[in-house]
């Protein structure tokens, strides 16, 4: 792995979690129906996030379903943890000074 992939990796958790905080925001709002997303690398050195619609129950009240966001949102930042931990350690080893910052 190198660092462009963890950077795409990074780019990628970000718009899942963008996703996922939406579903969390609209758990109380009547008809809502919530992003799934998935994360599938996209070639040797890309990540990248897929969204679509998830199906709908024909529920009158908000299909988000917390047991599944609420541990996505734990994922993703250990995800990303992982991933600057990987960039820092590149970083470190290369010599450049990339400031990013947790």
């Amino acid at each position: 792995m190198n660092i462009s992939s963890n950077i795409s990796s990074l780019q990628a958790n970000q718009s899942f979690m963008n996703a996922n905080a939406n579903n969390v925001a609209n758990v109380n709002t009547d008809k809502f129906i919530p992003t799934d997303t998935r994360i599938h690398e996209n070639g040797e050195n890309s990540v990248q996030a897929t969204f679509r619609k998830a199906d709908d129950t024909g529920s009158e009240r908000s299909q988000t379903d917390l047991t599944k966001e609420i541990p996505d949102q734990m994922n993703i930042e250990n995800i990303a943890e992982a991933n600057l931990a990987a960039v820092r350690t590149e970083d470190e080893m290369f010599g450049t000074l990339l400031d990013i910052k947790a």
